[in-house]
């Protein structure tokens, strides 16, 4: 299945300029989840977790390194493609709310 980057009406990427601030350690992770997503595997705990108790065909990929934890937003349009939709570092337990309402909207733009 092909993999997509959300784009902003700007034609920018939120997720590529992020990891673009992130260790090689977390962009290598990152590049392996994806190319194995393309290959059409599905990822499991500890690298991704399904979340469709917030939206269905909504995964985070789980990834630290020694600065902390990241989390990217992933959504799985079925017929379609994979879209990487955004991504942040995780400071608390929960998914902070205004993170969810995000992905949320840019879920209904594609």
């Amino acid at each position: 299945m092909r993999v997509k980057f959300y784009l902003k009406s700007s034609g920018r990427s939120p997720v590529e300029e992020f990891l673009l601030d992130c260790s090689l350690e977390i962009r290598s992770a990152f590049l392996d989840a994806v190319n194995l997503l393309a290959g059409g595997q599905n990822l499991s705990m500890p690298v991704s977790r399904p979340l469709a108790n917030i939206h269905q065909g909504l995964h985070e990929l789980r990834m630290k390194d020694r600065n902390g934890q990241v989390r990217i937003f992933y959504f799985i349009k079925k017929g379609d493609a994979i879209y990487m939709l955004h991504a942040f570092k995780k400071k608390t337990q929960e998914l902070p709310k205004n993170e969810i309402e995000l992905v949320l909207k840019r879920i209904k733009e594609i």
